[in-house]
């Protein structure tokens, strides 16, 4: 579907090409924002003896273009990852793999004057190439891929029927063979899922068996250690708080008792010092003699 989109794009956009090989910019509409597209127009007998190189492709000498007539219109497509995850990942069975490169695509149309098998479309007829004799041709992945050193990289090949796809290890490290065009793209194995924690059940799968009762013997031993271990603590800070709260009380009174004894006689009433005064009235004396009044 995105090719057909692309086709019909770059040949509402470019069937003025004059210039053989020139690349130019397919422009999209903006809800294929992110996807790159590029065209060039050669002859056909011209691309086969001398191959040529578009894009991240390169055409080896010797290609075979059918069917071709007179001229051919080479388009490469270059979808950014988000477009690559979302579109491929989610058609393809990709499972246990993981795109690391954009999806790399190179279509082929004619570009002469019959574009179509049927003389009442407009849509130019689809050229298929093929690298069985000489060398194949190559998808260089260096500038798109995210690069990682501690991993090796397969080769995805996705088939035209949107489900199937082809792996096999590149050429050199980023860079793909294949003996015909397509989209293609880089993945790497994705490393295997932890294996799950083993259950609390007997290892004979009775439920109840003597694993289970070991098991159960551990959890029941665990848990009467812990809960002697926090009575201990707790009987060691209670203790530790009643000494403390003991000591202060003897301060207080030996502090009291201090007070109480100064020359001063300072005595505590209640929370508070105060001076007690010493009794020194002299104890009187009755007088026993007195002396007998003689009036003149």
């Amino acid at each position: 579907m995105l090719d057909l989109l692309i086709r019909n794009y770059t040949f509402s956009d470019n069937l003025n090409m004059t210039k053989t090989g020139e690349m130019q910019s397919v422009r999209l509409p903006p809800n294929l924002s992110g996807v790159r597209a590029r065209a060039a127009r050669f002859r056909c007998g011209s691309l086969t003896r001398y191959g040529a190189r578009i894009d991240e492709f390169h055409l080896g000498i010797g290609v075979n273009l059918f069917p071709c007539v007179e001229r051919v219109m080479l388009i490469t497509h270059n979808f950014d990852l988000n477009w690559s995850i979302s579109f491929y990942s989610a058609n393809y069975n990709l499972s246990g793999y993981q795109l690391v490169s954009p999806i790399l695509g190179l279509t082929a149309y004619n570009a002469g004057k019959k574009t179509s098998n049927n003389p009442n479309s407009s849509y130019p007829l689809e050229v298929g190439i093929r690298s069985d004799q000489g060398s194949p041709i190559t998808i260089n992945f260096t500038v798109a891929a995210i690069r990682d050193d501690h991993v090796d990289p397969l080769c995805a090949s996705f088939g035209r029927d949107g489900k199937t796809v082809s792996l096999k290890p590149p050429i050199s490290p980023y860079l793909c063979g294949s003996t015909s065009n397509g989209h293609f793209g880089l993945v790497v194995k994705l490393p295997p899922a932890p294996p799950a924690p083993p259950p609390y059940a007997a290892e004979d799968g009775g439920g109840g068996g003597e694993g289970g009762r070991v098991v159960m013997w551990k959890v029941a031993v665990g848990s009467s250690v812990g809960s002697a271990l926090a009575i201990v603590l707790l009987g060691l800070l209670l203790v530790a708080m009643f000494a403390k709260v003991k000591k202060k009380a003897r301060m207080v009174e030996m502090e009291r008792r201090a007070y109480e004894e100064e020359a001063l006689q300072v005595s505590m009433v209640g929370h508070v010092r105060a001076p007690v005064a010493v009794g020194t009235r002299t104890a009187p004396i009755i007088e026993h003699h007195f002396v007998h009044y003689k009036p003149k």
